[in-house]
């Protein structure tokens, strides 16, 4: 270095000395020592062996630590895994433990269709009454009733509709009762009621297998039932299967009765009639009596609940007729119709021809040509409604009777006698 240009550059921290001798006072000596040192292979720990030592290290350490943390969550899967399969199990044990007690409860206190199948064909019988016609000509032509009914007392009670032996009543015609096996009997009706369709026969035989009578009350919706019977009098023993579909049906007949059913919708046809319905444990709850005719129409049939069938069929059994009915004691106009009021003036009623001696009307005061307008709160406007009306009280029931004569209406309390067959 020049003079000149050592006494231009100078300051507070610059003393100028020998340089060959005396380093700065910035200068750091062990560092470049330090430097020279690693240079010279004294320090091992950033040599590039060692470094690739400790990343193979370094990666198998990860490795056991990652294989630890994997075999560790893996166990943790497997744990869950077999608590998982432990608990399936364990809940398919229960399922199937279920199924069976189920099962044999169903064993218990149910019948398979097939087995009520073959109890019926012990009970159900086919019922045919044959007759003649003649027309106009003078020729005649025989023709033939079938239709069913069940057995319902070891010595051979058989009940069926009233509508199934009309004919047989009316005119005085042969009833024939035919089993599964073949066997016919002749049978004699005991008894009728035609108000609820129902009728006893009775042939001469013992030991007949009996139909069980079940409780109808207890009947709810969605009961599965089974209905045999002879469909058109031609499929004998035949059965169908279904479900009730609705209760407390009130359904009104040919014959103008009103009569309360519960319906199904098993297969019922012309045939049926009189049949039994059968529940699952293989007990009658009904009795098929009606279908719904009409084109395009499927699944309505309906039944007489057992316990309706049972009570009457158990007094036409004992007595001949049904007891505890209520009996007015008239005979009514049914020529007495709107437009014979409306042309007289008079209201519409239930007009009296005659009131029969020593019955209940005659007591309270009626008289014939007496218009019966109302029984208590029920408008009576025709014959119908009377009859209708009437089926609401029994033996014996106090009642009020309004009636038109002469232009006023007049009240007359009555108490009903026992209507009992002619």
């Amino acid at each position: 270095m020049s003079p000149d240009l050592k006494e231009e550059y100078t300051d507070a921290h610059y003393e100028p000395v020998e340089e060959s001798t005396v380093p700065p006072r910035y200068y750091t000596p062990h560092v470049r020592a330090e430097k020279d040192r690693k240079k010279q292979g004294g320090d091992v720990s950033h040599s590039p062996a060692v470094l690739i030592i400790l990343l193979l290290l370094g990666m198998i350490a990860g490795s056991v630590l990652t294989g630890i943390y994997f075999n560790r969550r893996l166990s943790s899967l497997e744990a869950s895994l077999l608590d998982m399969e432990k608990a399936e199990a364990e809940a398919a044990d229960a399922a199937l433990s279920a199924a069976t007690a189920a099962g044999e409860a169903e064993s218990e206190t149910g019948l398979t269709p097939a087995e009520i199948y073959r109890l019926a064909t012990q009970q159900v019988v086919g019922i045919r009454t044959e007759f003649t016609v003649t027309n106009f000509f003078g020729m005649t032509s025989s023709g033939a009733v079938s239709a069913s009914g069940f057995v319902v007392s070891p010595d051979g009670y058989i009940l069926t509709n009233y509508h199934v032996i009309e004919d047989a009543h009316l005119r005085n015609l042969n009833v024939d009762v035919v089993f599964y096996d073949g066997a016919k009997y002749s049978a004699s009706i005991i008894g009728i009621e035609p108000a609820n369709d129902l009728a006893v026969l009775k042939i001469e035989a013992e030991g007949l297998s009996a139909a069980v009578i079940g409780n109808s009350d207890t009947l709810e919706v969605g009961d599965p039932i089974y209905a045999i019977g002879n469909p058109l009098g031609e499929l004998e023993f035949s059965m169908s299967t279904g479900y009730v579909s609705a209760l407390d049906r009130v359904i009104s007949t040919d014959e103008g009765e009103s009569i309360n059913m519960f319906q199904l919708d098993a297969a019922v046809n012309e045939g049926n009639s009189g049949g039994p319905v059968y529940s699952r444990t293989g007990e009658v709850i009904g009795i098929v009596t009606a279908k719904y005719a009409s084109t395009g129409v499927e699944g309505l049939g309906f039944a007489i609940p057992s316990n309706d069938a049972s009570e009457i069929a158990s007094d036409l059994i004992t007595k001949g007729y049904v007891s505890g009915k209520a009996a007015l004691g008239v005979t009514v106009n049914n020529d007495y119709t709107a437009m014979y009021a409306q042309y007289y003036g008079m209201p519409l009623g239930a007009y009296v021809d005659s009131v029969i001696s020593g019955s209940a009307a005659e007591a309270a005061g009626m008289r014939a040509s007496d218009i019966i307008i109302s029984i208590d709160d029920t408008v009576i406007q025709n014959y119908n409604d009377l009859r209708k009306c009437l089926r609401l009280y029994r033996a014996n029931d106090k009642a009020m009777i309004t009636v038109y004569r002469s232009g006023e209406e007049i009240q007359l309390p009555i108490t009903f006698d026992e209507a009992k067959p002619s």
